[in-house]
């Protein structure tokens, strides 16, 4: 074949350097011409970080043994020798801003899980990158740049689970200034200043929250295809709320870093709470924030010892577990309820949240995983008005303790959708069994399943919590080192006074004060996870055949259509009720298909088409996890759920 010019950018020579320009043939491969540039640049160096990059065609050569033909490369064509890993600033959820090398030639998923590796956070696939929001900055700030911590010195490892050295990375043991940047990521930060909170970006509507889902990043595609410089910063956040087996002991930063997101997300409220869980909330902060400065961060550093003692531990709970016989749960549920499988009780009911119509009182059956309702006691003997079977329901609490009430929410699935049902208990016992048995129920579990009495339990004393305790003494509050505008949002701060604030955080505290680190964060993310609009993301979308803008809710679960005028859940759809969805990435317009013959289809309007798609893959592949195949992350099903194939 006959030989032609080739002029290749060499980024090593300096930004001025004119092209490299080497004589080749179209039948050359790429790793001919790599090897033709490093002669001729005569430079000694470790070049096996370089790749060529095309930049018409914005892409990477990285088949080094195509040939130029195949790839259909010409003299015309404009080449950049350069390193595949680059410099990238990295903020994390608690606000510390890392420098760090990430890989711009690898789809995002893969940069995101070198990343992890290198922080010790495990399942990266809960995690990716998207463009920051801009804080508001003041003329008198603009000197004070935050500081960024310099990671770039750490060496890139293929190996899926870092060498751990005392509990954290070997690569963060070899100095003590690498150990206090580990310290950093693993412990959380103490309660930021009512002014810091004021300067960061708060949605003050859905709309705004939607605008931020638009800056995720394209999974599938590298760094430098979504224009990302060296140096640029990027967020690196928890995208899918599925937090797939959190285990204090192995996930320390994961911990942490989850947290800081939620901790931030009610701060600036991005999810709605009551007054009485935002008291909670900054109770539990003020909790963690003292016990994480006087509790020094135990590393265990001897893995086989822990991987021992799980294993004991586990041993332990199946032996107590064949130690209970049927009879004697039979027995103990007896005591309980009268009658194994059933719960009779007065409850008030309303068939939906926003009609004018208030709540009726039925006589309401609980058996099985069915609850039927009859006018009056005397009618159960017959037919029901209605039998509801909650497997496969959701079920969310709705209480305020101090106000007694206690409501439980319930999305019944059907061939349109999802109806929403509220049951309003009469009190605090009562709301425990009936939210205990709909738990129960919504996993297609009877009230004579062991775990009952331990469900019940659990909601006891998450409703303990929310209690005040006039009763109790109140600690001093000049003896504590408090201030409440740096525990809750800036909504709370034009409401109250702090001399108002602190004696109720203070009062909330009395019921958390007792916890250990681990049990107060897992304890927050708990209540965090339970508020009602948790893990939904936004996206306003342009629904087919309808002449106005609407919001389309993305939770772990289901899809959701919300009237962006009023702000009412429209309708609800379920993942498990999907039976396929696809893009027309010609008109950009996102199709699915659920069973019952139900079709729904939109185009995105603040939002790629590609990031729906995304998320709504994503999830899927979120529910696909199991303990087995834990440590091995399906890579390939990601992709086939979240890539796409976009029209040429």
């Amino acid at each position: 074949m006959a030989a032609w010019d080739l002029s290749v950018i060499v980024e090593d020579l300096g930004p001025d350097a004119p092209p490299v320009t080497i004589s080749v043939a179209s039948d050359l491969h790429v790793g001919g011409v790599i090897l033709k540039l490093v002669e001729k640049t005569q430079i000694k160096q470790d070049w096996s970080d370089h790749a060529l990059w095309w930049e018409q065609k914005q892409r990477w050569l990285l088949r080094t043994a195509w040939t130029l033909e195949k790839y259909g490369i010409h003299a015309d064509a404009r080449l950049v020798f350069m390193h595949q890993h680059k410099p990238l600033k990295l903020g994390l959820p608690n606000g510390i801003t890392l420098r760090l090398r990430a890989c711009f030639s690898n789809p995002v998923f893969q940069t995101v899980m070198g990343i992890c590796r290198m922080l010790n956070i495990r399942h990266p696939e809960e995690l990716s990158l998207l463009r920051p929001v801009e804080e508001k900055k003041k003329k008198k700030d603009k000197d004070l740049a935050a500081e960024i911590y310099d990671l770039t010195e750490v060496p890139l490892s293929s190996v899926s689970r870092p060498c751990l050295y005392n509990g954290m990375p070997a690569h963060f043991a070899d100095s003590p200034q690498m150990e206090a940047i580990y310290k950093m990521l693993s412990v959380t930060q103490p309660p930021p200043t009512p002014e810091v909170i004021a300067k960061q970006y708060r949605p003050a509507s859905v709309v705004d929250k939607a605008h931020i889902n638009g800056r995720w990043l394209d999974s599938s595609r590298c760094l430098l295809q979504q224009g990302i410089q060296e140096n640029d910063k990027l967020w690196l956040r928890f995208k899918y709320y599925a937090f797939y087996d959190i285990d204090p002991k192995y996930d320390v930063v994961r911990l942490t870093q989850v947290y800081e997101q939620a901790r931030w997300a009610i701060l600036l409220e991005d999810i709605d709470c009551t007054e009485e869980e935002m008291m909670l909330f900054g109770a539990l902060q003020y909790h963690i924030s003292k016990v994480a400065q006087s509790e020094p961060q135990i590393l265990s550093n001897n893995a086989a010892m822990d991987d021992l003692d799980s294993a004991l531990q586990s041993l332990e709970v199946k032996m107590e577990g064949e130690g209970s016989s049927a009879s004697d749960l039979l027995v103990r549920h007896n005591k309980c309820f009268g009658e194994t499988d059933q719960m009779w009780l007065i409850v008030y009911f309303r068939p939906k949240r926003l009609t004018l119509k208030g709540y009726k009182q039925y006589w309401f059956k609980f058996q099985d995983t069915s609850i039927s309702y009859f006018k009056s006691k005397e009618e159960s003997i017959g037919e029901p008005i209605q039998q509801i079977n909650l497997k496969g329901c959701e079920v969310a609490p709705d209480v305020n303790v101090a106000a007694q009430k206690f409501l439980i929410r319930l999305l019944i699935p059907a061939p349109e959708g999802m109806n929403e049902v509220y049951l309003r208990c009469e009190n605090e016992q009562q709301y425990a069994q009936w939210m205990a048995g709909c738990r129960l129920a919504s996993k297609g579990k009877t009230l004579a399943d062991s775990s009952f009495q331990s469900e019940i339990q659990s909601i006891r004393s998450f409703l303990a919590m929310q209690k005040t305790n006039s009763s109790s003494s109140n600690t001093n509050a000049s003896e504590e080192s408090i201030n409440p505008h740096s525990l809750v949002s800036p909504r709370y701060h034009k409401k109250y006074k702090p001399k108002q604030l602190t004696p109720r955080i203070l009062d909330a505290y009395q019921n958390v004060a007792q916890l250990s680190l681990t049990d107060a964060l897992m304890r927050f993310l708990q209540i965090w996870q339970a508020l009602p609009d948790f893990g939904l993301s936004y996206v306003v979308v342009r629904f087919k055949g309808s002449r106005k803008d609407e919001v389309l809710g993305i939770a772990p679960n289901r899809l959701i259509r919300i009237d962006l005028g009023v702000g009412d859940v429209v309708k609800t759809w379920r993942y498990n009720n999907m039976k396929q969805w696809n893009v027309n990435w010609d008109i950009r317009q996102v199709a699915i298909e659920f069973e019952g013959n139900v079709n729904i289809a939109f185009s995105c309007v603040t939002a790629d088409c590609k990031i729906v798609h995304e998320f709504i893959g994503g999830y899927i592949f979120m529910s696909t996890r199991s303990r087995e195949k834990s440590d091995t992350l399906n890579e390939e099903l990601f992709h086939k759920l979240t890539g796409g194939h976009e029209a040429l």
